[in-house]
């Protein structure tokens, strides 16, 4: 392989949330921190020379990204996943989550309801409630190992609440699904429907393991709001820099608008680089990584089986977070929080934190050199085994 995702790089000392914010969460200083979705692999080479050559400029004011930076991301999305955009169809926001807050205010008016499907990503939760909308939940069904999608619920939910907006998550966090193309229809076919307005957050679209494919949204509908960033592909969080392509002039119109009113306009000047240098040269490390993660999913699915089998890992279709099943050991969640923590040493996703359907879960980010991983299992092997 070109790149080595071997090496361990020190995080310490940087201000980073993972690695440096413990004791300000309530942790204690010697966890080993596998929670929050950033990865501890450096971000490509060849997107860190584009940022060097940014920084050497010296001069870091007001910019706005040219045709190039546009056409970069268009082609990412064209060519993987045959969601064709251009120009007009791309609106640039500082993250995803802001964007769905703006979205959630664009859409609805106080007091709407908002859909979304539980356990799922919690800021879910926060952009939904903080702005003054009605949040209604249509629970993952979770049987023998896989989560799937109760349809009958998830229409009469929408019906007896007059629900104006459906948030998804796709490919799934924390639970790994990626959804099939005839389940992404049937939502598609309700919602159109009810007049239901869809955004699709595919923030982990890059990260799909074989024998499964994504399907964008928009492909489908191309009335849908469709979510995205180099963020997680490429580990450029912090350069915040994400996008929401919207087909549809008249939704297109209502979000710039509300990001308008936002009073935020040119996003981060690196954050711009980075993704037009990523989109553009960053498929062969990508390719590389995904090699990587996977054989990481591999080794811990194997280690789980064979020594901890009464923690069961939820089969992982999409992304890098691990959703274990720890609910073969009878603990109340404090108690299994607890065990983590205290005893194994280790810092992870408490399920609840994505809804009341994560009891018993813990959430796992294996996105690391696999030394880390061998380490932070061998801690969980001497806690639970």
């Amino acid at each position: 392989m070109k790149y080595n995702f071997d090496i361990i790089t020190n995080r310490y000392g940087t201000d980073c949330i993972k690695y440096d914010f413990a004791e300000e969460r309530g942790k204690s200083k010697d966890l080993l921190p596998m929670w929050v979705a950033d990865m501890d692999f450096p971000a490509p080479p060849e997107v860190l020379e584009d940022i060097q050559n940014a920084v050497q400029h010296g001069i870091f004011g007001y910019t706005e990204p040219k045709e190039k930076y546009y056409n970069a991301v268009a082609d990412w999305f064209g060519t993987r996943f045959g969601f064709r955009i251009t120009k007009r169809d791309i609106l640039k926001t500082p993250g995803v989550v802001f964007a769905l807050t703006q979205a959630v205010r664009a859409f609805t008016e106080p007091d709407e309801a908002v859909l979304i499907q539980t356990p799922v990503y919690y800021p879910f939760y926060n952009v939904v409630r903080d702005n003054g909308r009605t949040l209604v939940c249509n629970p993952l069904v979770y049987h023998e190992g896989k989560y799937t999608i109760d349809f009958e619920d998830f229409e009469a939910k929408i019906a007896e609440n007059s629900v104006k907006l459906f948030i998804l998550c796709s490919p799934h966090n924390p639970v790994g699904r990626v959804w099939t193309l005839a389940e992404l229809e049937r939502m598609n076919e309700i919602c159109v429907k009810h007049n239901v307005i869809i955004i699709s957050d595919e923030v982990h679209c890059d990260f799909v393991w074989p024998g499964y494919t994504h399907t964008c949204f928009g492909v489908l509908n191309e009335n849908a709001v469709i979510a995205t960033a180099p963020s997680k592909t490429f580990n450029l969080a912090g350069l915040q820099t994400a996008h929401f392509f919207i087909k549809n002039a008249e939704l297109r119109g209502k979000l710039r608008a509300e990001l308008n009113r936002s009073g935020y306009s040119q996003l981060n000047t690196f954050g711009l680089a980075a993704c037009q240098s990523a989109y553009t040269k960053g498929a062969s490390w990508l390719a590389e990584l995904n090699l990587y993660l996977a054989e990481n999913i591999r080794y811990a699915k194997e280690f789980l089986t064979a020594r901890l089998p009464k923690i069961k890992l939820v089969e992982p279709e999409s992304t890098y977070l691990l959703w274990l099943d720890f609910s073969e050991y009878g603990l109340t969640q404090e108690d299994l929080d607890s065990r983590i923590t205290e005893g194994a040493k280790l810092w992870l996703s408490s399920g609840t934190i994505f809804g009341a359907d994560g009891k018993g879960f813990q959430r796992m980010n294996i996105a690391c050199p696999k030394a880390t991983l061998t380490d932070a299992l061998g801690r969980l092997f001497g806690e639970f085994g």
